[in-house]
């Protein structure tokens, strides 16, 4: 749908570094098949993304492990990637109807993903698609498997999942822990709205090619960079300051 979306792990580390060059403190990384670019979850294309970043630039990297492109999405499987030792990996809270097919994270796995990250010294970016899962990661977190402070990435937006409006965002923030970081992203065109309020309201955003593809109305971005300089340039406007790599490492109380 965008022909920049990159497919290669160079390609996508060289996108990677260029978005920490543009203002953004983590990458957020999932990788394809480089010759079909349909999503993949292979061990070696991660390695060599996370390699070819490490060598480049100190931006936190950020693992995904959602397992939808495994034959078997079991905890074994989607958390290979821990294998890496990134600073930061996501921990998916909560089912949700996802589009066309169901994204199903029990709170079995839920807890297993905890478990292995408290363990490894990998900081869970809780994603939460509803209300709901942040009771779920409430839950979590009174059992003990996630360090304060908790990090929380409010996905709004996605078919059948919290609807993308500020009303919602709103409503989300006030279920948060009182200890809790917390990032918001919108999908398609709400991602420019939600991301310039959250900010306002002490939270973090989440920009890029995952959730968005178009700079305005029928313009397809560039770059994974050029919509995170699109935010640096809004956040410069509010007279707020994009955290530094060091910056989020104290907020988020990383090793």
């Amino acid at each position: 749908m965008n022909p920049a979306v990159p497919y290669t792990p160079r390609e996508i580390a060289d996108s990677a570094v260029e978005a920490h060059a543009a203002g953004a403190a983590i990458v957020h990384i999932h990788v394809r098949d480089p010759q079909s670019g349909a999503p993949s979850s292979e061990m070696g294309l991660f390695r060599e993304v996370v390699e070819r970043i490490r060598a480049r630039c100190s931006v936190l990297i950020n693992l995904t492990t959602s397992g939808f492109n495994l034959d078997r999405p079991d905890a074994e499987a989607r958390l290979e990637p821990l294998a890496l030792a990134p600073d930061i990996c996501s921990l998916d809270v909560g089912s949700v109807n996802f589009d066309t097919r169901p994204f199903v994270n029990s709170p079995q796995w839920c807890e297993e993903a905890a478990r292995r990250t408290q363990a490894l010294g990998i900081k869970p970016e809780l994603e939460t698609f509803d209300v709901g899962h942040i009771d779920q990661a409430k839950d979590l977190m009174a059992q003990g498997l996630v360090e304060d402070p908790p990090w929380f990435q409010l996905c709004l937006g996605i078919k059948w999942g919290m609807p993308a409006t500020i009303e919602n965002l709103l409503f989300m923030r006030r279920m948060l822990p009182e200890n809790a970081a917390w990032s918001a992203l919108g999908v398609g065109r709400a991602q420019l709205e939600l991301t310039t309020v959250a900010p306002l309201l002490g939270g973090h955003v989440r920009v890029g090619f995952e959730d968005n593809l178009y700079m305005a109305r029928g313009v397809l971005a560039r770059s994974n960079a050029q919509l995170v300089h699109r935010t640096v340039q809004i956040l410069e406007l509010l007279n707020l300051t994009p955290a530094t790599v060091r910056d989020t490492r104290t907020m988020l109380g990383l090793r």
